[in-house]
């Protein structure tokens, strides 16, 4: 096997440039593709990533913390080994991260979408020997709709809750997703108030100097036409307090995760959207095409699974085991 990267207890490492790409266990030095927190671990001495996480990753892990932010297609010399951070579409900040030298070069995806959203800096495929790839979504059943779509059925749903009257209330993550809505959403149907913890990371996105549509928060028995908002929440706070205090109101939630039946009554949501920050089956398929890679390392995911299908097509695969690996609907892999 090629050596320029290894895989440790500790993540994904280059012993050349003695640095770990998206580590779970404590390093020295981190490259981290994007600021969700199942990449983005707390514990590293030093920390590189995109210019637009760096605030992100100062809130969420420490303001303390050392961290170097870069841009899109800097490239960087650490000995021997090249390194570059390259658009991987999934949020704001989000990158693939390119390590080469003379003999090798392999791309670590991060998590990736290959469709722009508006925000996200749109993917760029990048050719390699080695990729290692997320298969959040990796089975035949999840396929996306266009997102103009989706956003169509939420402001219908959103429009017919204010016509009687009750708060519209759509659960979506607090860095990605959330600002999807905001964006997307008709803000000619009603207000469109936010959770703190959603507007918190609206606030440094605005410092990067990304154009948001204004978020007040939602203040309990202050904010204005309750009846006829939009709210947008974190997953955690759909069953709590915050919601339940909210009389007559209709619950959503957001996620690639509702392509799988069950999972609205699992949530205990009225409705449910399909809307991922993922790659879905024939994303993930096209963008390995694209690498032209000899070889793939699949993480993230349903990676038995989805290398197996890689395998059936003549690519050589093979599965990666992670701190992180397997089904999760909780982690911000949405």
């Amino acid at each position: 096997m090629a050596s320029l990267l290894q895989f440790t207890d500790k993540g994904i490492y280059c012993p050349t440039g003695d640095f770990y790409i998206d580590p779970w266990k404590p390093v020295n030095k981190a490259l981290i593709t994007h600021a969700h927190s199942d990449h983005a671990r707390p514990g590293h001495k030093s920390y590189l990533c995109h210019n637009h996480s760096v605030r992100i990753l100062k809130h969420r892990l420490s303001g303390t913390i050392k961290v170097q932010g870069v841009q899109y297609g800097q490239d960087m010399r650490v000995g021997d080994v090249n390194i570059r951070f390259v658009p991987a579409g999934h949020i704001l900040g989000s990158a693939q991260i390119l390590v080469e030298n003379k003999h090798e070069r392999w791309v670590v995806s991060g998590d990736y979408k290959i469709k722009s959203d508006g925000l996200a800096e749109a993917y760029e495929p990048v050719k390699c020997d080695y990729f290692i790839t997320e298969s959040t979504f990796g089975l035949p059943v999840f396929r996306w709709d266009d997102p103009s779509l989706v956003f169509d059925s939420i402001n219908q749903w959103w429009s017919n809750n204010a016509g009687q009257g009750i708060t519209s209330i759509i659960s979506a993550y607090s860095l990605g997703k959330a600002q999807r809505i905001l964006q997307g959403v008709n803000p000619d149907i009603g207000p469109i108030y936010t959770h703190a913890a959603v507007e918190n990371i609206n606030k440094l996105i605005r410092q990067d100097g990304i154009r948001l549509r204004e978020s007040p928060v939602y203040e309990h028995g202050k904010s204005k036409d309750r009846e006829k908002a939009l709210l947008i929440c974190p997953p955690a706070a759909s069953d709590s307090s915050w919601t339940r205090m909210i009389k007559n109101h209709s619950l959503a939630f957001a996620s690639g995760w509702m392509r799988l039946r069950g999972t609205k009554r699992r949530r205990g949501v009225e409705n449910g959207f399909i809307l991922s920050d993922h790659a879905d089956w024939n994303g993930l398929n096209h963008a390995i095409e694209q690498t032209g890679a000899q070889k793939v390392f699949v993480t993230h995911g349903y990676t038995d699974i989805f290398a197996k299908w890689l395998e059936s097509r003549g690519i050589a695969a093979e599965k990666l085991e992670t701190a992180f690996t397997g089904e999760s609907i909780d982690n911000e892999s949405d």
